[in-house]
């Protein structure tokens, strides 16, 4: 018979725990402190403990610690009251595998947690859960502890309803983890809104974040919902939150500590069930000694922080990164080992994004069963000076949908629903024009194999152009 430990003060709540689980055919045991907790005479025996996080001699994290040096098979649940969430993370950062909240408000829930820690079907050979889902999702974790570490934990709090905050570098993967994230939670039927708080402009953000009302601005002709109304019942991403402008941090700290917006030009407060998770490649907490970010509003989105490692502090990872991305390419091209080793020297300061664009122009300039050896990498890669006949930077393949967002973006401030300055407009046109020529010209030297004399010929550029457009010095 499956035995569970209920460490808990309050008699009531053990009572109710004990024949819940008894009721199920387990088999239970009371201690209401610390002090009774050392009394036990066997640990071993125990498959399960419910800890209560706060006793009246000790504290439930101290309990939970003894507990896993003296039974480390045995599966530790955190009970908690709504008002130290915190301790709860910490908890699991600690070893233990889950918390609920109290009053509890889901008998099931508690049910099929207890079913699900206390099985004993053999597990050494089967992949983690954490690590199916990204399988399944089509990411590489690689065999870096610190990312499965990130992972694991990341699919644990992803079930709460609690707001998470995302730190690390560019290009590290901030909203592929917040995708995880989302993936992993009860709202993974819902949405799944993203949205860049540093690409939008601060006239448009307020109205994308809370909507509008018909009236609100000249322009605007009909009602329109903003993204915290249509991820209700999902999850919104706001990326770069560092970039929010004053005004719209002081509008998202109302949110989050109330769950009610205004719409721009409404008069009715709006409620949303959103779950938020933000992400910054900037230290917040830096930010706010700067005085660029709202000290309180820091405090309400860093419930959870979840920090990337950067891929130089994953480097035993790179070998099989470049493989992976290749087989996603479906590129028929091996690096050889001397680039290999090169390429895991580099420190990336771009992350996954820079060694993912390295990957693709590497397979578009080469031919099939080509041996990539060192000088085939861009220069700085390479360790030397970056070299002219390798593009250094190509417009995402995505550019067409960029264009797509673009235009309906003109459309918008052609009809002045978006009162974006002109400057503004004409400056990010010339962006896009220049992400369009990249892409192009990428496009034309893959099917000339590199051949830059033959791609200037078909585009009718000279080098030099191909060299402006593809931002090389």
């Amino acid at each position: 018979m499956k035995h569970i430990l209920i460490v808990e003060d309050e008699w009531e709540v053990a009572r109710f725990l004990a024949r819940l689980f008894e009721l199920k055919g387990y088999r239970t045991t009371h201690v209401e402190n610390g002090d009774c907790f050392d009394q036990l005479d066997d640990y071993s025996v125990f498959q399960l403990a419910f800890i209560d996080v706060r006793l009246p001699d000790r504290n439930g994290l101290e309990i939970l610690q003894s507990l896993k040096l003296k039974a480390p098979q045995c599966a530790c649940v955190i009970m908690t009251g709504y008002g130290t969430v915190k301790t709860a993370v910490d908890a699991i950062k600690n070893g233990a595998a889950d918390f609920i909240e109290k009053p509890f408000e889901d008998i099931t829930a508690i049910e099929q947690l207890a079913e699900r820690l206390t099985d004993s079907s053999p597990k050494n050979n089967e992949e983690a859960d954490y690590a199916v889902l990204a399988r399944q999702l089509g990411y590489f974790l690689g065999t870096n502890s610190k990312m499965h570490q990130l992972y694991e934990f990341a699919y644990k709090i992803a079930s709460k309803d609690i707001t998470i905050l995302i730190e690390g570098e560019t290009g590290t993967g901030k909203e592929v983890l917040a995708n995880y994230l989302h993936a992993a939670s009860e709202r993974k039927e819902n949405p799944f809104i993203g949205v860049n708080c540093g690409a939008i402009s601060e006239s448009l953000l307020e109205s994308e974040l809370f909507g509008h009302v018909k009236g609100a601005f000249t322009g605007a002709t009909a009602d329109r919902i903003g993204y915290f109304e249509a991820a209700s019942s999902g999850t919104l991403f706001l990326d770069e939150i560092a970039e929010a402008t004053p005004a719209t941090q002081v509008k998202l700290l109302r949110v989050l500590e109330t769950g009610e917006f205004m719409k721009i030009g409404g008069t009715i407060p709006k409620r949303t069930s959103a779950r938020i998770i933000a992400a910054s490649h900037v230290n917040l907490e830096e930010a706010v000694r700067q005085g660029s970010f709202r000290e309180d509003l820091l405090y309400r989105l860093d419930v959870v922080k979840l920090i990337i490692p950067p891929l130089r502090e994953r480097r035993e990872d790179i070998p099989l990164l470049i493989q992976s991305l290749i087989e996603q390419l479906n590129a028929k091209i091996v690096f050889a080992k001397e680039t290999i080793d090169r390429m895991v020297e580099y420190d990336w300061p771009g992350n996954m994004r820079e060694l993912s664009n390295v990957i693709r122009r590497t397979a578009a300039l080469s031919n099939d069963g080509m041996n990539i050896t060192p000088d085939l990498l861009p220069g700085k890669v390479n360790g030397q000076h970056q070299s002219a006949s390798v593009p250094v930077q190509v417009a995402p393949a995505n550019f067409l949908d960029e264009w797509r967002q673009f235009a309906s973006k003109v459309e918008h401030v052609y009809k002045r629903e978006d009162p974006m300055q002109l400057n503004e407009l004409i400056r990010q046109m010339k962006n896009m024009e220049k992400k369009t020529a990249a892409a192009i010209i990428h496009n034309v030297l893959k099917e000339t194999a590199g051949n830059r004399e033959q791609a200037a010929a078909r585009l009718g550029l000279s080098k030099r152009q191909i060299r402006y457009y593809l931002n090389e010095k």
